[in-house]
């Protein structure tokens, strides 16, 4: 009798996901959420660079690294324009750099434009910075309750296993039949 009550609780704790997700229409297309406030972001490629930018507040950290061996791009002139308006950029480390906003972006798609010079060699990456939110606020919210749920259904499938774990037990004890 073991075995079965080992699987009724595995059964238990695990088909619980599997329901939640039907229930709040998961999508299993699509990409996997993010666990958490993430920081906005971009990224920009050409053949020779690829570069990452994330938005923090008013803060724009900038990571330039070469496209065929992702290798910091150290020493490098950027000329960054963040919606329209050019930002000066400084060297914080070697293949990063930083720059300030004049103010926080609001909600919603900013394109980004960076022209570089190292070395003699030129190149422009452009990318967007798509901020939402509203998705962010929510999100967070209805994880931590979605998962204090499934913790909650697995501690009682638990509870449920020991109690007729220790009634059976006992039975046998007294010289009773399983």
């Amino acid at each position: 009798m073991k075995p079965i009550l080992f699987t009724l609780a595995l059964w238990v704790s695990l088909a619980g996901p599997a329901w939640a997700a039907d229930e709040h229409g998961h999508d299993h297309d699509a990409p996997a959420a993010a666990t958490g406030a993430a920081l906005p972001r971009f990224s920009a490629v050409s053949e020779a660079f690829e570069l990452v930018g994330v938005v923090n507040g008013k803060q724009l950290a900038i990571y330039l690294d070469r496209f065929e061996d992702n290798s910091p791009v150290p020493e490098a002139k950027l000329e960054l324009e963040v919606g329209g308006k050019k930002l000066p950029v400084s060297v914080h480390a070697p293949g990063e750099y930083e720059a300030t906003l004049p103010e926080e972006l609001k909600p919603g798609v900013t394109p980004v434009t960076v022209s570089l010079e190292v070395k003699g060699e030129t190149d422009i990456l452009a990318g967007e910075i798509d901020i939402h939110e509203e998705e962010h606020a929510e999100g967070d919210a209805a994880g931590g309750l979605r998962y204090a749920g499934w913790a909650a259904a697995a501690l009682l499938g638990l509870g449920v296993a020991t109690v007729i774990a220790r009634k059976r037990a006992s039975r046998r004890a007294l010289g009773g039949s399983a």
